[in-house]
């Protein structure tokens, strides 16, 4: 098999129904929000979680602010993030990797830089017009190749497939992406949420539920499955939180937030303004959660040290 694997864009007809009550902004909300999340830098930080147990294996959601022209000019280039992702990797033993906004030949060249046993997955972002007319994003700078996200691991990736889901009618395409990794008998899936009003022909129209629900149904196929990512949006939590109403009802029953603490769903701050969009979720036993300041990105990675089923098909419920 291929070390990059690009699984290539899904096509559907969506439902157009329209969403009502969702009039604020995304700079409100997470304004309204940053009260609740904010973290001193001391709580916020984490030092790695060390060796991880035989039994045991870290996985991390990234947000890499690869792509230079969406504000990322100053988060640093491909060698202080690669050195971000030596760190995971050395500091915490991390062997799974979600990663969104990465640049498809950076991607490439990151698991090159890890070893060779590193492999990785990738499926582009698209621009889609009126028309429907698709148009990849394409990184700047020579040889980057395409904007997207995609998933990185420490042995062989398979069963490699794209989610369909939602997605705006004119705008951004964003998404899901899921594989298999047989060598820490799990599987993980990677999902990068639509912003709020990202749909520019139906600006009042809302995707995030339906693409956290085909989240939460591809996990639920799998019982070994940690799933996560940038879901630009804060958790369902605070009296004046305007899009709780997204997340579907086992996302914190079901399964559990690597930073969840019994019903507390807040979490500590992923992004340097002060909020958390950024998730890790299972059913697996959890061990370990970590928040790991970065100077390579605007946001900081989220790992999750879970205890690997002994038979991925029979694995019970988190409490």
């Amino acid at each position: 098999m291929q070390r990059h694997m690009e699984t290539g864009w899904w096509s559907r007809r969506r439902s157009l129904r329209r969403r009502f009550g969702r009039t604020a902004t995304t700079l409100s909300l997470l304004t309204a929000v940053a009260c609740t999340s904010a973290q001193t830098p001391a709580s916020v930080t984490g030092g790695g979680l060390g060796p991880a147990k035989a039994d045991e294996v870290s996985v991390a959601t990234w947000n890499m602010c690869g792509v230079r022209q969406w504000g990322c000019e100053k988060t640093g280039g491909p060698k202080e993030k690669l050195k971000q992702l030596r760190d995971l990797t050395g500091g915490s033993g991390v062997q799974v990797l979600l990663l969104q906004e990465v640049c498809s030949e950076d991607l490439v060249s990151f698991a090159h830089g890890l070893g060779p046993q590193w492999q990785s997955a990738f499926e582009p972002y698209a621009e889609v017009d009126a028309a429907g007319r698709r148009t990849s994003v394409d990184c700047t700078g020579q040889g980057k190749g395409q904007a997207g996200y995609g998933l990185l691991a420490g042995s062989p990736l398979t069963d490699v497939e794209a989610i369909p889901t939602e997605q705006p009618t004119v705008g951004l395409h964003r998404g899901i992406l899921c594989a298999r990794v047989p060598a820490q008998r799990v599987r993980a899936c990677n999902a990068h949420l639509s912003l709020r009003e990202s749909d520019d022909e139906h600006p009042d129209w809302d995707f995030r539920d339906d693409q956290l629900s085909s989240l939460v149904a591809a996990a639920s196929t799998d019982a070994a499955t940690v799933f996560g990512g940038d879901f630009n949006s804060p958790p369902p939590v605070g009296d004046h939180n305007s899009s709780a109403w997204i997340w579907p009802s086992d996302a914190y029953t079901t399964y559990r937030e690597c930073d969840q603490k019994g019903s507390s769903k807040k979490g500590r701050a992923t992004l340097k303004d002060g909020t958390k969009i950024d998730y890790l979720f299972t059913q697996l036993p959890r061990t370990a959660c970590d928040v790991v300041d970065t100077k390579a990105s605007d946001h900081r990675p989220l790992v999750m040290r879970v205890t690997r089923p002994q038979d991925p098909a029979s694995v019970s419920t988190v409490r």
